[in-house]
């Protein structure tokens, strides 16, 4: 029986050992891949331990993102994200304002109301012709900075195969029917900083949070979050509850296009990232977390999965690039 990371208010997010869907027997397998499609199609997240990304190699992309974010604003500036078809380089505090809206113009009101206290970095595969990422120049602390991503980028797009597989074997299809349609590896590996922040801001505007309501876009999302807290998930009920961290861990969400490649029997749940919880401090800490987002190829079809409806009239969705639904939902948010 699979522990919960998260219980409260209907939702229960389940803490999944994930080292018995890599090396356990047939049975465990079966087991584990079940408790993860359950956890996506009741919660839309789940919590993995034992993935085989070590705590060493988390520990020092971490260290070397807050190493890129120490960098003068006008440096990091140089490395401006550009389009929605590049997706690839830096937002500064204000820029991006994740959001459910797709109003250009309602996003615009709500950007400027409350924005989003986050600045990011976009990081996509190394090798898509034409969008080259926007690497730093690698002096004093940034040695290394560009090889320490790539590296992380392929370890989180192999782990993005073996748990679309698991999904698979939960559904019932064969364990690969996915590599297919996520091997080129058309992913985003974002890092993040949240810089810190007088408690009183929250006070002063209580709508003002550091990252908006909003669900993901792609298949699913592995999420690296360090010990600060703030990351909340909407319940069933309509209540957000504390993602808490649990140190080891990767907390995994469906998106929306995994969502609606299933007939929606996969849930992409709201979330957002908020004031960290129970602490009396007067400014609260940076937060740093590394979100790494999965797609399936820019080039796959995307319809609804086989076993998820009786009948063509039971599709929700028509058919749809996977490309350009997400360059869709991009251009709403910048």
């Amino acid at each position: 029986m699979e522990k919960a990371a998260v219980q409260a208010d209907g939702l229960l997010i389940p803490l999944i050992d994930f080292s018995k869907f890599e090396n356990g027997d047939d049975g465990q397998k079966l087991e584990t891949a079940k408790a993860i499609l359950n956890g996506f199609q009741t919660a839309g997240f789940i919590y993995l331990k034992n993935i085989p990304i070590t705590a060493e190699t988390r520990a020092h992309v971490f260290g070397t993102s807050a190493k890129f974010f120490r960098l003068p604003l006008d440096t990091k500036l140089s490395h401006g994200w550009t389009t929605p078809q590049a997706n690839r380089g830096y937002s500064a505090p204000g820029r991006e304002k994740v959001t459910q809206l797709t109003d250009i113009n309602e996003v615009e009101k709500v950007r400027t109301s409350a924005p989003d206290i986050k600045e990011s970095f976009e990081i996509g595969r190394d090798d898509e012709p034409g969008h080259p990422n926007q690497w730093p120049a690698e002096h004093g602390e940034l040695v290394g900075f560009k090889s320490t991503m790539t590296d992380f980028f392929d370890q989180c797009k192999a782990l993005h195969v073996e748990v679309m597989r698991a999904i698979a074997v939960g559904m019932g299809l064969a364990p690969g029917f996915f590599d297919g349609f996520v091997d080129v590896g058309d992913n985003t590996l974002r890092l993040l900083h949240y810089p810190e922040v007088k408690k009183e801001v929250f006070q002063i505007n209580p709508g003002q949070v550091r990252a908006g309501e909003h669900s993901d876009y792609g298949s699913i999302t592995l999420l690296f979050q360090d010990a600060r807290g703030g990351l909340q998930v909407k319940s069933p009920s309509g209540e957000f509850v504390d993602a808490t961290p649990i140190e080891g861990t990767c907390v995994v969400n469906a998106g929306d296009l995994l969502a609606r490649w299933s007939n929606d029997t996969i849930k992409s749940t709201i979330h957002r990232v908020v004031e960290p919880p129970h602490t009396d401090e007067e400014v609260h800490p940076p937060r740093y977390s590394i979100a790494y987002f999965c797609n399936p190829n820019f080039k796959s079809h995307i319809d609804a999965l086989p076993g998820t409806y009786a009948s063509e009239d039971e599709k929700k969705y028509e058919g749809i690039n996977s490309g350009d639904y997400l360059v869709q939902r991009l251009t709403a948010t910048y």
